[in-house]
């Protein structure tokens, strides 16, 4: 979840709404890549979550990390609640999944640099203390009583607004964990195609990182749990967007359809003011409940923005939303799927041919099947496994054309960080495959034994 946004004057003209997103506008050049990813905290000796005071803590592990690597506290009140450093910032979700918000950087070589030293930092204070994290895409047995509640005035606003528009918001908040990459766009045109197959695809790396197949302590049908939660949480702000790839797509319609997602929250002198439910074009008029006589604020909107959850969505870049928490070597692997997919012009314009033709129905039941099946979905005759293949080839030869070499010159491109896909490709297994094959041939059908086997 994001920390609060700041800098923005005050809005004065609804193109300020649009221009807002433009302004993510950059040359080619300029492009960058930012890596999120989420994790579970957990007490070694009892298996039970981190709660956020106490020796085995959440707050241990962020004053550890602050006192030991030079990281800067975030606070809210007198609460700890986030790490700044260089660009890159760790913040906490609703349930304490500790999350690395990675700088934006050059290459895959580099996120993937960031985020082996951010693992190998948490390991050594979490060591310390007798704590551990794991990569997963839901919680594996916990249950919400078990759950903490960390001390953030955003959370406790969704946790009540949750209940009144889906049925699964609080599991996404509690007991989800994903990771994410941030993507730049050179125009509006860039940004469209990119978008569309952004939302198109998400199904597929819904699919290869499938993840969560334990929930409460026991197999719960789906592959990727984490993908079913998104489907009944708010249909107001979460889905696949089928508009987007209506003519006349662009900053401005972004900006109607987040203008009628209701709100959350204002960002008010520390504290979050509630405005649940109610509605930007008010504020915009100076009509809001919450704040009457006033107006919004550039940092109001893109706190708003940060409000809305499809599975791909904008703000100054576009974020890619599909994929589960995994183990370390997938972290890396998704940057590297959509950077291949989306940096290289030839690559686009291949996925876009791959996905031009399909119809809105098409897509969202690939996204549901994704989420049961995984790679063994098949929807209107395609399956997801050939498909999957396909696209994976697609973002290879876009790493293979973007020719960014690492290790000093040793690595002639990122494609290696597409291996971890390709041998699900080869044995048509994804983590989930993995997990429920363990739990019945090795676990007794114990899924706690995940945490020994799979922890960071």
């Amino acid at each position: 979840m994001s920390i609060p946004q700041s800098g923005g004057g005050p809005i004065e003209r609804h193109e300020q709404l649009a221009e807002y997103l433009e302004s993510g506008c950059k040359p080619k050049q300029d492009w960058r890549i930012g890596t999120e990813h989420e994790k579970f905290g957990y007490c070694k000796e009892s298996l039970k979550a981190l709660p956020y005071e106490g020796e085995r803590s959440v707050r241990a592990v962020l004053e550890g990390l602050q006192g030991r690597f030079g990281w800067e506290p975030i606070f809210e009140g007198d609460h700890i609640i986030g790490l700044q450093k260089d660009g890159a910032n760790v913040s906490l979700e609703p349930g304490g999944q500790l999350e690395l918000s990675g700088a934006p950087l050059e290459s895959i070589h580099q996120t993937c640099d960031e985020v082996n030293d951010h693992l190998r930092e948490v390991k050594s204070v979490a060591d310390e203390i007798g704590v551990g994290f794991i990569g997963l895409g839901a919680a594996p047995h916990w249950t919400h009583e078990e759950m903490p509640v960390m001390p953030k005035g955003r959370y406790k606003l969704m946790t009540d607004y949750m209940g009144r528009v889906g049925t699964h918001g609080t599991q996404m908040m509690y007991r989800t964990c994903t990771v994410q990459v941030n993507l730049d766009f050179e125009s509006e045109a860039d940004m469209v195609q990119k978008l569309r197959v952004a939302l198109a695809l998400q199904p597929v790396a819904t699919a290869l990182f499938a993840n969560s197949p334990f929930f409460e302590g026991k197999l719960n049908g789906h592959k990727s749990w984490r993908s079913r939660i998104w489907r009944d949480l708010d249909a107001d702000r979460t889905g696949m967007l089928p508009w987007v790839f209506d003519d006349g797509m662009g900053f401005e319609r972004w900006v109607d359809y987040a203008l009628d997602v209701p709100m959350y929250f204002v960002y008010r002198d520390g504290k979050y003011i509630d405005a649940l439910g109610q509605s930007f074009r008010d504020f915009i008029a100076g009509k809001l409940p919450a704040l009457p006589g006033e107006t919004p604020t550039l940092s109001d909107w893109a706190d708003h923005l940060t409000t809305i959850f499809p599975e791909a969505r904008i703000k100054k870049f576009i974020e890619m939303r599909g994929a589960d928490g995994g183990q370390w070597r997938r972290l890396c692997a998704l940057p590297a799927f959509w950077v291949g997919l989306t940096y290289d012009q030839s690559a686009l314009d291949a996925a876009w041919d791959l996905v031009k033709n399909w119809t809105a129905e098409t897509r969202e039941k690939l996204r549901v099947a994704a989420s049961v099946q995984a790679l063994d979905a098949e929807v209107d005759g395609i399956e997801m496994h050939d498909l999957a293949k396909e696209v994976v080839a697609i973002a290879e030869s876009g790493l293979k054309a973007r020719a960014m070499p690492g290790a000093g010159g040793l690595l002639p491109d990122e494609t290696h960080f597409l291996n971890a896909l390709k041998d699900s490709l080869e044995t048509g297994e994804v983590p989930a495959d993995e997990l429920i094959r363990r739990l019945e041939a090795d676990w007794d059908g114990d899924v706690t034994r995940v945490f020994a086997e799979y922890a960071y």
